[in-house]
């Protein structure tokens, strides 16, 4: 008997934008994996339909695993929408179902049912609006496991390799925090707890025996020796030392601007920027369309596409499901090279 294939969650993100249609893209394609989508069915059917797809939409049974599924063949684990949803029209009374799809996800994964979570966009000022605290998935994640987690966002290789390892993964010290906060969010203790992350997940999922990280500064040219800012000084540097010491290959405070020169960057297995708009607009401009956002340090992987909902797009059959294929086929690669590591250890 053939071995059951990975089973994925996919969850469908915003029904309003362009997260249903990118998943019956994603059923239409030929990646080896049990393809589960979390979402209404109808929705899926309705925006395959618009797209011009052939999908052979199944009712998901946990209980039945699968050891092949044809392009175009998806399960879904229905979640039902509140209100009917349109292409393009946000509509906050939906919002509790995009919640919902990311629990059934989360508690999923968390009992083994899948091996990996790939989550298409959310609309985190619709779910705001509904008067529920949202700040995006990583937090969301992080809130339902109890866990202390490190966004990533990797950038494939030129002429996409299979296994979807990229040239560029840009790690966060802080998340999505105004920017006149980000100063008081860098401390010794969290950058230490935040780069041991981003080491355990280079060495283990990533499968990268000695990782080295770059590590920039927060304030220009890296706070130039204390007079343009001391946080480098005072928190960057000391948790730098700390690790060092432990045996962490780390270079830094680095500044932002020099860091990303290509030959500079080669020398790197990943970077840790400390802010949101610091090292993404980097990797962005490098790969967007392409790279995948990874949630490091929960118990199970996590990958999500590297766009928002693009409501302009929604309903015309025009989306670029690049991102949510790579994402899909990166998580795929993480669960193999985990479990590589597992049987290593044992």
């Amino acid at each position: 008997m053939s071995p059951a294939l990975p089973r994925l969650a996919i969850t469908a993100g915003e029904p309003a934008g362009i997260g249903p249609e990118l998943v019956a893209r994603l059923a239409a394609s030929d990646i080896a994996a049990d393809l589960v989508a979390i979402t209404d069915r109808q929705l899926l059917a309705d925006a395959a339909a618009r797209a011009d797809i052939a999908l052979d939409i199944q009712a998901y049974d946990p209980a039945t695993p699968i050891a092949r599924r044809p392009a175009g063949r998806i399960r879904v684990a229905a979640v039902s929408l509140p209100a009917p949803a349109e292409p393009g029209r946000l509509d906050p009374r939906n919002a509790s179902h995009v919640l919902a799809t990311l629990a059934r996800a989360a508690d999923g994964a968390a009992s083994g049912e899948f091996n990996a979570i790939v989550t298409a966009p959310v609309h985190k000022g619709i779910i705001n609006d509904a008067g529920i605290p949202f700040t995006g998935h990583t937090e969301f994640f992080a809130r339902r496991t109890g866990c202390e987690v490190v966004m990533m966002l990797v950038a494939p290789r030129a002429g996409g390799r299979p296994h979807g390892e990229g040239d560029l993964r840009v790690a966060l010290a802080t998340t999505h925090l105004p920017l006149a906060a980000v100063p008081r969010a860098i401390g010794r203790a969290g950058l230490v707890r935040h780069l041991r992350i981003l080491f355990d997940a280079l060495i283990g999922p990533f499968g990268i025996a000695a990782p080295r990280v770059a590590v920039l500064g927060l304030n220009p040219h890296a706070g130039e020796g204390g007079h343009l800012g001391r946080e480098e000084l005072d928190e960057i540097m000391p948790a730098i030392t700390q690790l060092r010491a432990a045996g962490y290959d780390l270079e830094g405070p680095l500044p932002a601007d020099t860091a990303f020169v290509p030959r500079y960057l080669e020398r790197f297995d990943a970077v840790l920027a400390m802010y949101h708009d610091q090292g993404l607009p980097v990797l962005k401009h490098a790969g967007f369309g392409h790279a995948v956002n990874v949630t490091l340090g929960l118990p199970w992987i996590r990958t999500s596409v590297d766009h928002g909902t693009a409501l302009d797009l929604a309903g015309t059959g025009r989306a670029d499901a690049g991102s949510l294929l790579t994402a899909a086929r990166l998580a795929l690669a993480l669960g193999r090279h985990a479990r590589r590591q597992s049987r290593k250890s044992l």
